[in-house]
């Protein structure tokens, strides 16, 4: 990169995505607790890590208004490897959402994400002024739904979610009327009402067990909620240590290196260590929201608006499923949670960020 590029880099926003990305190293060779099965996971995270890095900085050195055209091909190919996940995917936990490379497995739906930004903000720039005209509203979720039903089929309800998420937090940014506010708010009421028996069976377990828990429960979705909360009330202040959880280390709390590692955190680390952690990730959302704020035009704003969205919807979910506010998701902890895919499609977003801000007109700190 040129030393103009430089001077105007966001070092504090990549020293903190740094920080909890080591960190995130840090608790999952902690949590995957000597079980033999799970070793391979570590160095395979290291390694996404550092290509993750790499691509930050690529990215950055690269103009971001060159994604528009590229953008579109992006949209292809992602539907394209969602629906030779519906084919010919590999099924984990249920679901069928890998392609297995044969080195490593790759989850198209977490790209999807960044590539539905890219679009969106694109499509939204380009028609700010009709941003009331009901008619464009819906064409902008031509392109989402093309993308949500793949992924929604795989069956990725979380993911989905996150993505019609993306598409109401940039309409709304880009000047959303109050009156159709209303009008998709129930809207969505409704698709949740008639939808619910079309769910999948876990799907459908995962809400009723959250809405009537059975406290005897000695498996499941009650049982890996009630560990992980005994786990982050074991914590207390302070934590009982890096390495000497005794809900991590003993194995009764489940898949703790990906959806629960908050609460791995939270036994290891304490209340101080998990607000901590979760500062420091809204610092991340902040220095994004700052590059929306310092953008030249209207579509590097929007897409760092929508990278500051999708990290933020991750981190309220992974925790609020933690704390047993809501039914349990798949949806990781940015930076921290286990999965290659997503960490490498997260520091893509944040590389892109960096790309706004580094061409903004004025130097500001």
């Amino acid at each position: 990169m040129q030393r103009e590029t430089w001077r105007h880099f966001d070092f504090w926003l990549l020293g903190a995505v740094a920080v909890l990305t080591i960190f995130g190293l840090a608790m999952i060779r902690s949590a995957i607790a000597g079980n033999e099965e799970l070793l391979e996971l570590y160095p395979r995270q290291i390694i996404f890590a550092s290509i993750g890095f790499v691509v930050v900085l690529v990215v950055a050195s690269i103009d971001y208004h060159l994604w528009v055209p590229v953008s579109r091909v992006l949209y292809a190919v992602v539907v394209l490897m969602l629906g030779i996940v519906a084919v010919a995917g590999d099924a984990l936990g249920g679901a069928r959402r890998w392609i297995d490379t044969g080195f490593f497995l790759i989850q198209p739906s977490e790209l999807a994400k960044v590539v539905m930004i890219l679009v969106l903000a694109d499509f939204f720039t380009r028609n700010q002024n009709r941003v009331h005209d009901l008619k464009w509203i819906v064409r902008s979720l031509v392109p989402t739904l093309g993308m949500v039903v793949w992924i929604f089929l795989q069956p990725d309800l979380s993911t989905s979610i996150t993505i019609m998420v993306i598409w109401f937090a940039l309409l709304w940014v880009s000047g959303l009327h109050w009156k159709h506010v209303l009008f998709f708010g129930i809207a969505a009421i409704l698709i949740a009402v008639i939808g619910f028996p079309f769910l999948e069976e876990y799907q459908q377990q995962r809400v009723l067990s959250f809405l009537f828990p059975d406290p005897e429960a000695r498996f499941g979705n009650i049982y890996n909620v009630n560990q992980a909360r005994i786990s982050i009330g074991s914590g207390g202040w302070l934590g009982q240590g890096y390495g000497q959880g005794s809900q991590v280390q003993l194995r009764f709390l489940k898949v703790r290196h990906t959806d629960f590692i908050f609460s791995a955190l939270s036994e290891e680390f304490g209340f101080v260590g998990a607000v901590a952690v979760l500062l420091l990730l809204i610092f991340v959302i902040i220095r994004c929201l700052r590059g929306a704020r310092l953008a030249r035009d209207t579509y590097g704003a929007l897409i760092c608006y929508g990278v500051a969205t999708f990290i933020f919807f991750h981190m309220t979910i992974n925790v609020a499923m933690n704390l047993n506010l809501i039914p349990v998701t798949g949806l990781p902890l940015p930076f921290i949670s286990q999965g290659g895919s997503s960490l490498l499609s997260t520091l893509l977003g944040i590389g892109i960020v960096e790309s706004v801000v580094v061409r903004h007109k004025t130097l500001e700190f």
